[in-house]
């Protein structure tokens, strides 16, 4: 079931980001699965959005993995969506 509109407005704000390029990719992220975004990707979705802008960019350009308590099945679904499609 996806979030309430309001949940999605705070996530949305939270995502605001101090890199363009991070913020382009999260912006592209909400306008394509903002109707899909389920209670299960709250938390690894947030565990993304408190990572520096830096660390969050080496992520989604696939420059790095999680690692540690990163490395959860719902951070990697989550990145699965926020990343770039390899041609």
């Amino acid at each position: 079931m996806p979030i309430p509109s309001e949940t999605l407005s705070l996530l949305r704000w939270r995502a605001r980001r101090g890199l363009l390029e991070n913020d382009l990719m999260m912006e592209r992220f909400f306008e394509r699965f903002h109707d899909r975004i389920e209670e299960a990707d709250l938390e690894p979705l947030n565990t993304l959005l408190d990572l520096s802008d830096n660390d969050l960019m080496d992520l989604l350009l696939r420059r790095k993995e999680p690692e540690g308590e990163l490395a959860t099945e719902g951070v990697h679904r989550v990145l699965a969506m926020l990343r770039p499609v390899r041609n």
